[in-house]
């Protein structure tokens, strides 16, 4: 007769397979999970030398001769690009435009330069610093001629530039000229009193804040830039005058800010001619062959600071997915 707390017949052989059975199945358990991790942690593995082995091949292919060692043995015309906004922080800016044109009047084998300019125009200082360091150079080898090649538009800055070539040649239908200077600001004083806003500026100094967006305009302010921008307009008419001379038509508007086409542009004097990069390297320099001299970025090192920060995530994803 069965008493309070007794267990069935057969109730410890039914909690010893219970057991085991538990037990199996967390070492299974156990056991697939170790496998799961192994083989997510042997296909990042995979992942991580992949890139490994891509990184060192782009190396390799990066750090192989481009073959321009072989032509610069041979005469060559050399070219210098100006592409874009021309300003410090820019890719067309002095420092790198002068190193390539310094490399270009070094070479023994350059029958001459090519200037290819795309730029509408930047900073009158980044310009100017390029337009001196032509004409010194070429004070130095004046055998070494310089053409300026416009691309779509070539105004601003970018003619500053051009000014120092021996000629210019565009296409018929690019943009040259508008030499003049400008300065660009916004008014907001109205929006200001639209919106209860109190503009508070302090300052040591009478005009420190002048030309300040969020104040009433001054006439006094106004004719202070004034004159610094005619002094610096002055200043690009004196370079364009020195660089064309007597080719420069005595058209009024020519020093105005405007711009016209390269057809256009011949009869005033802007341009020498309508002609490419190649027909100038081939008819005009006498040397078909071109290489670049233009000091490009340091594509190995953008591509190693992609791929490291690639590998950072790759990796920190992989931890992230050990620890599911």
């Amino acid at each position: 007769m069965a008493t309070f707390g007794d267990f069935p017949p057969n109730a410890n052989k039914d909690n010893s397979q219970s057991s085991s059975s538990w037990e199996r199945k967390m070492i299974e358990d156990l056991a697939f999970a170790a496998l799961k991790e192994q083989r997510n942690s042997r296909r990042w593995g995979y992942v991580f030398k992949g890139f490994i082995l891509l990184y060192l091949v782009a190396a390799m292919i990066l750090m192989l001769p481009s073959g321009e060692s072989a032509v610069s043995k041979m005469e060559h015309t050399a070219l210098v690009e100006i592409q874009g906004v021309i300003a410090a922080d820019a890719e067309a800016n002095a420092d790198t435009i002068v190193t390539g044109i310094r490399k270009a009047f070094e070479s023994d084998t350059a029958k001459g330069l090519i200037l290819r300019l795309n730029t509408p125009g930047g900073s009158p200082v980044q310009a100017g610093v390029i337009n001196d360091e032509i004409k010194r150079l070429r004070a130095t080898r004046p055998d070494f001629p310089v053409y300026a090649v416009i691309q779509d538009i070539c105004a601003s800055g970018g003619y500053y530039i051009a000014a120092a070539a021996d000629e210019i040649y565009a296409d018929k239908a690019s943009i040259v000229g508008s030499i003049g200077v400008r300065m660009d600001s916004f008014g907001f004083t109205g929006a200001m009193e639209k919106l209860g806003v109190e503009r508070r500026l302090l300052t040591a100094g009478e005009h420190k804040g002048f030309l300040d967006p969020f104040l009433p305009v001054q006439q006094a302010d106004v004719d202070h830039v004034s004159l610094m921008l005619d002094n610096i307009h002055q200043q690009f008419i004196d370079v364009v005058k020195a660089g064309r001379g007597d080719k420069l038509s005595d058209d009024p508007k020519l020093f105005s800010g405007l711009i016209w086409s390269g057809e256009q542009s011949l009869p005033l004097g802007l341009i020498d001619g309508l002609a490419s990069t190649s027909q100038v390297a081939r008819d005009i320099i006498g040397a078909e062959d071109i290489i670049d001299y233009t000091p490009r970025p340091n594509y190995l090192d953008r591509f190693a600071g992609k791929l490291g920060a690639s590998v950072s995530q790759m990796m920190l994803q992989s931890t992230t997915l050990g620890v599911r």
